[in-house]
């Protein structure tokens, strides 16, 4: 016979190593009438991921959007209980205690943890039956221990890259407000009542740059929560990527002066370099996140017209990556040993001298097998 409790808890650990500890837990709280509010409970299908995947997970989801809907199912739950056998604390777990004391959680552990630079209240650490006789008033015990909750503001960031005249570049801002008057910057701003963190990133980028549309497809890239980030107050921004083949002509608007298109070198480390805030930290994270799309994705296709040449999609490489890459290879590796990627059209495109170039279009394939991986000499 168990206790009835009130409320709901999640429970965070290693998934992959300690499962049966956490379904064990989970349902002394189930039986208890508190509710799971996370993990799912059901079967694992992907031990081998770094984030794990349930079968409730949808298929098509990344790690990192799995990871931001555990934090806010975590987020909703009444207090968080930590199954660590021996102590064992691993990265992701140490990931999300962080984000939980950020919120100023309850948070108790089965074992007392070992190697975690937090500190572990006295009475924190019980198993899930004493948690549950402690939480329905049946022994004493102390109270859930509630740190000083931290208010932020959210926002979001967008990087958004293009190419032109074979050179990568990056749609920028130039603030017409402070702080940071005058200087380049990312497009983003507040989120708004009743917006989701999507819907703000389409509606500063339209509102900044003029720029909207289906063809816009944004993905999360990372969140940024460093407490100076931002000299307005604590401030934590979502930042999203996106890759345009052929945008329109931006224009500023709203609060940024002006907007344009930049080339990301000179974004980064050229002269006038020094982006507002943290952006060029954002920047630098996105322009690796998009060069590793192209080592594992078919996305370097969309910078091409329908119809290409290996030329011009080695030249797309070429421009992301930031190397010159040798012909005569990348034509192998694209054509003979990479599945999917291009078809041949069977037509070549007119040229005034040499031989015509066939043209290619794209494959069925989105993910490159094998990758295209770009030597690590190269920036």
């Amino acid at each position: 016979m168990y206790t009835t409790v009130k409320g709901s808890v999640a429970l965070i650990g290693s998934f992959r190593q300690h499962y049966a500890q956490v379904l064990a837990a989970a349902r002394v709280f189930q039986a208890s009438g508190l509710t799971v509010t996370s993990p799912p409970l059901g079967p694992i299908l992907d031990s081998d991921r770094e984030f794990v995947r349930f079968a409730s997970d949808p298929p098509g989801a990344s790690d990192q959007d799995l990871q931001a809907a555990t934090m806010e199912k975590i987020f909703a739950a009444d207090l968080v209980f930590v199954v660590d056998p021996d102590g064992y604390i691993g990265r992701t777990t140490a990931y999300e205690l962080g984000r939980v004391h950020e919120r100023g959680m309850a948070v108790y552990y089965a074992e007392p943890p070992k190697d975690l630079p937090i500190s572990v209240p006295p009475g924190t650490v019980l198993d899930a039956r004493q948690l549950v006789q402690i939480l329905g008033g049946n022994t004493p015990g102390p109270a859930p221990v509630r740190r000083p909750r931290v208010s932020a503001q959210p926002t979001a960031d967008i990087v958004i890259f293009t190419i032109r005249s074979e050179q990568l570049q990056v749609l920028l801002v130039r603030r017409g407000k402070d702080p940071y008057r005058g200087r380049l910057a990312l497009p983003g701003g507040f989120v708004r009542p009743g917006e989701s963190l999507e819907d703000t990133a389409k509606r500063e980028l339209r509102e900044e740059t003029g720029l909207s549309g289906p063809g816009i497809r944004l993905k999360q890239l990372h969140t940024y929560s460093r407490p100076d980030r931002d000299p307005r107050g604590r401030v934590v921004s979502t930042a999203f990527l996106a890759i345009v083949p052929d945008p329109p002509q931006v224009v500023g608007a709203s609060d940024a002066r002006d907007a344009d298109w930049v080339e990301v070198e000179e974004s980064l480390w050229g002269p006038n370099s020094s982006l507002a805030f943290d952006h060029g930290e954002i920047l630098r994270h996105g322009l690796e996140h998009a060069r590793t799309l192209l080592e594992h994705t078919t996305v370097a296709t969309a910078f091409c017209e329908d119809l290409f040449t290996i030329t011009d999609l080695r030249r797309v490489y070429e421009a992301v990556w930031g190397c010159e890459l040798n012909p005569g290879n990348f034509h192998r590796k694209v054509v003979e040993e990479t599945t999917g990627f291009v078809v041949r059209t069977g037509k070549v495109r007119r040229a005034s001298r040499g031989k015509p170039p066939a043209l290619f279009r794209q494959g069925p394939a989105e993910l490159l097998h094998p990758p295209m991986m770009r030597s690590r000499r190269n920036p």
